[in-house]
């Protein structure tokens, strides 16, 4: 197992006690099930977009061209990457 270590200000540290005192056995459990809920959430956002983006395939109405598509496919990467804090070469 890797070890993080994080710094938090006092008023959150202090909401972070409040909770462990209440439900978890130690901060590190709490840190944990945090982490794991943001990560179940993004690969939610992440279905979520995908199903989306399948409503759209096939809809044009008219004839697109290969180099408008791959612009809007560059333009919808930015975009998706910039919300999910991904760095794009």
């Amino acid at each position: 197992m890797e070890s993080i270590t994080i710094k938090v200000d006092k008023n959150l540290a202090n909401e972070i006690d409040q909770i462990v005192s209440s439900s978890y056995s130690t901060k590190t459990e709490f840190i944990r099930g945090a982490i794991r809920d943001k990560l179940k959430q993004r690969e939610k956002e992440k279905l979520e977009l995908i199903k989306e983006l399948e409503k759209f395939k096939g809809a044009a109405k008219v004839h697109v061209s290969d180099e408008q598509i791959q612009d809007t496919r560059e333009k919808i990467a930015k975009e998706y990457a910039k919300k999910f804090g991904i760095k794009l070469d």
